[in-house]
């Protein structure tokens, strides 16, 4: 999947709030396909790759619950939030015991569906890189080994990184091209998002610079408010 494109699949009986909801988030810069009802939703699922499933509980024909269990037979992975109007604890518990990575009750405010939405994606992410068993990279004129952390530029003595050092430009490569988000650096690598963690990032990013000054072509570009860019100019 594109990876700066989040695909949602939403699934809601309800036609007038499925299509408000659908509109909101797609403002908000999400790809999201509505099903209303839970086989319309199965078979949607089945027929493409979503970044998160957002499912009603109440429903016809299938509800969420079951939706979601058929949904984890296929995928063990992928996120899904719950929605429903009741706020029974047995509900709740059931909606979890499914897989469930978060649980919202209507009405619910939009703005937190949304940050729900960003930190749970964002945490997938990061669980993935972590996974990553690649080390061994080529950006420009260099090469790094993260596993030695050693960066390499032709002609010169590799340059021995510090830990932080090395897993962050290894986020960056991982990201070459596109936006690394500054959250998802400061939950793998620092393990906590705040100010002071944020200000300590900013002079590794400087530290990486200086070491990448050998190659013109690679920068580290400062997306103001989000994060940071590696890109390798033509």
């Amino acid at each position: 999947m594109e990876e700066s494109l989040k695909k949602i699949l939403l699934v809601e009986d309800d036609p007038n709030f499925g299509t408000v909801l659908k509109e909101y988030l797609t403002l908000n810069g999400y790809e999201v396909v509505h099903a209303k009802n839970g086989m319309e939703g199965f078979e949607k699922f089945k027929k493409t790759d979503y970044h998160l499933c957002i499912l009603d509980v109440m429903m016809p024909y299938k509800d969420g619950f079951t939706l979601a269990k058929e949904i984890r037979e296929k995928n063990t992975e992928i996120p899904i939030i719950f929605l429903t109007a009741k706020a029974l604890k047995e509900d709740v518990l059931k909606g979890y015991k499914v897989g469930a990575d978060d649980y919202l009750n209507k009405p619910f405010d939009s703005e937190v569906l949304l940050m729900k939405i960003k930190a749970i994606i964002q945490r997938k992410t990061v669980d993935t890189l972590a996974d990553s068993k690649q080390f061994e990279f080529t950006i420009g004129e260099f090469s790094l080994n993260s596993k030695l952390r050693f960066l390499s530029h032709k002609g010169e003595k590799p340059a021995k990184l510090s830990p932080k050092e090395n897993e962050l430009l290894r986020l960056l490569i991982l990201h070459e091209d596109d936006l690394m988000p500054r959250e998802i650096a400061l939950t793998k690598i620092w393990r906590d998002d705040n100010y002071f963690t944020s200000r300590s990032m900013d002079v590794y990013i400087a530290k990486l610079r200086k070491y990448l000054k050998l190659d013109p072509k690679v920068e580290i570009l400062n997306i103001h408010g989000e994060g940071f860019r590696l890109v390798v100019n033509k």
